[in-house]
């Protein structure tokens, strides 16, 4: 887990890291692995320079908008499932899926939708995620 599981460790981590990159600082390997996740999310620039709001502010459903946090953390997650093919076979549906959508970051947007819903039926059933059934829904984005 990202340095530690406290809500606040995480978020501050990520406020840290784009404040080093906006300073030109020298970042930590997991450091510029967070900045490029934050690169790609201009909307929540605003929200990481002002720590205080960061650290404080809840996304719930009932907002109606997506928590960044949350959001940054599962582009980090698959990125990571990617890189070591776990489960086995997500490297090779990401690629398929590539192929039709030629973009990274839509891609993983999308892979986002099947990984949200393998957590919440972990969640809901109180067992492991089912790694079939969150391979197959990737396999059906990418159409193989």
């Amino acid at each position: 887990m990202l340095y530690g599981q406290n809500r606040d460790e995480i978020r501050r981590a990520y406020c840290t890291a784009w404040d080093k990159h906006q300073q030109g600082l020298p970042l930590e390997a997991l450091e510029q692995q967070l900045v490029a996740v934050i690169g790609l999310h201009p909307e929540y620039h605003a929200l990481l320079a002002d720590h205080a709001a960061a650290l404080t502010h809840d996304f719930t459903p009932e907002m109606g908008r997506t928590n960044p946090f949350l959001h940054m953390g599962m582009h980090l997650a698959i990125r990571d499932q990617i890189a070591t093919d776990r489960p086995a076979g997500i490297t090779e549906a990401f690629g398929a899926l590539m192929a039709r959508v030629q973009d990274a970051h839509e891609a993983e947007h999308r892979i986002m939708e099947c990984l949200g819903e393998a957590l919440w039926q972990s969640q809901r059933s109180g067992q492991a995620p089912d790694e079939a059934r969150y391979l197959e829904c990737l396999r059906q984005l990418a159409g193989a």
